[in-house]
């Protein structure tokens, strides 16, 4: 049976949902697709679910901003946001570099399945 106290954990922390979906999903992609550029949106999905995750974690009802001022209560840590904000300009610097990669290889080989270009590389 579950606890009233469980339920309403369940249904008040509704963007570990959205994590664990963003998660499933850009890991699907990233395992199950054959072709490149769709690996790079499930590697993009997957990305933005992290940080979710860690911004989530983040937050503290009742937290001021960390400007310091007399009186004021418990403080909101800025360094997971920061954090973000690097991980975002690493993110989408990676996936350039992906997607110039994936041109490359399809102005090569004029494919973008996995299989295929293995089976081009073995042969």
């Amino acid at each position: 049976m579950i606890d009233p106290l469980q339920l309403d954990l369940l249904a008040t922390h509704y963007n570990y949902y959205a994590v664990v979906l963003l998660l499933g999903i850009g890991l699907y992609m990233l395992v199950e697709s054959p072709n490149l550029v769709k690996k790079v949106i499930g590697m993009n999905i997957f990305q933005t679910g992290i940080f979710l995750f860690f911004i989530t974690l983040a937050y503290q009802a009742g937290a001021n901003p960390p400007v310091v001022e007399e009186g004021a209560g418990p403080y909101v840590s800025p360094l997971p946001h920061v954090l973000i904000l690097t991980a975002i300009v690493v993110g989408v610097s990676l996936t350039a570099v992906a997607l110039a990669l994936i041109i490359r290889i399809y102005s090569e080989y004029g494919t973008l399945d996995e299989d295929t270009l293995k089976q081009l590389y073995y042969d």
